[in-house]
This record gives structure tokens, C-alpha cells and sequence, in this order.
């Protein structure tokens, strides 16, 4: 099944905000650093969050990162939206990321595999809309 979720942005305040989403929302975080992770070359940024994930008792799931300081930040164009599945989704979700990089649209991050070990890409589609795609390995 593909998920739709909204994917927000900030500049090293992930982990407060979700925070205060889950005693907003309940549910559980999961939280994975750059550091974790070895996404960044900057000592600084090892503890901040490269991705983070709300999900509520009721099915409601958000996301967020820091965005670092090698990448853009304007408050306002913060909000992405992630397109996520898993193997059996892979037809889909490569389809849809074809349709919203393609006909217009910019490749921020090739669709590859991940060193998470899924496949992930990013792109603008043609309206300037930031999509995440995230295939879940087997």
C-alpha cells in the first residue's frame, strides 16, 4: 500500500517539533541522526535529525528533518510531500516518480538506493511541489 505523508522541513529543530507534535497527536517517533546515519561531513550537524516519523494510535503519520546547512532553507517552502512503500509497491511508486520528475519537473536526488538501504529519490514536479519517494527494501 503507498502512503501519502507531509514532510516538513526546519534549521535544527526536528526533534523539538515532533516532540511537541507527539503530546500533541500521541503516537510513537522513530528518529534517525546525520550522525547515525554518516550524511554529513560537519561535526556540527551530527546530532541533528536527518529523518524522524510520527505515527499516532490513529493512523495519522508525520515526518521531518533538518534541513543542513549545504541546503537551501526558506521558511514557507518548508513542507515536502513523501510518497513511501515497500517491494510490492516499487511498479507504482517508480511510475509516479517518473510522472512528478519528468514533463517539467527537477531531480533534486536520483532515485537510487538509499544508505538506509531502500530506494529514495527527490524532486520539484513542474508546480514546484517537493516530493519525497522512498521504496522500502525487500
Amino acid at each position: 500500500m503507498t502512503i501519502l505523508s507531509p514532510y516538513i522541513g526546519f534549521r535544527g529543530d526536528a526533534r523539538a517539533a515532533l516532540d511537541f507534535y507527539q503530546n500533541v497527536f500521541g503516537g510513537e517517533i522513530i528518529r534517525s541522526t546525520f550522525g547515525e546515519m554518516h550524511a554529513s561531513e560537519d561535526p556540527a550537524e551530527a546530532d541533528l535529525i536527518m529523518h524522524s516519523q510520527l505515527t499516532t494510535p490513529g493512523g495519522l503519520t508525520l515526518m521531518a528533518s533538518d534541513t543542513p546547512k549545504s541546503m537551501p532553507y526558506n521558511p514557507g517552502d518548508t513542507i515536502s510531500v513523501s510518497l513511501s512503500g515497500g517491494p510490492a509497491d516499487e511498479a507504482e511508486l517508480t511510475g509516479f516518480w517518473q510522472a512528478l520528475s519528468g514533463d517539467g519537473g527537477t531531480v533534486t536526488v536520483p532515485l537510487m538506493k538509499a544508505p538506509w538501504g531502500d530506494q529514495f529519490g527527490m524532486c520539484a514536479d513542474r508546480f514546484g511541489i517537493n516530493w519525497l519517494v522512498n521504496i522500502a527494501g525487500a
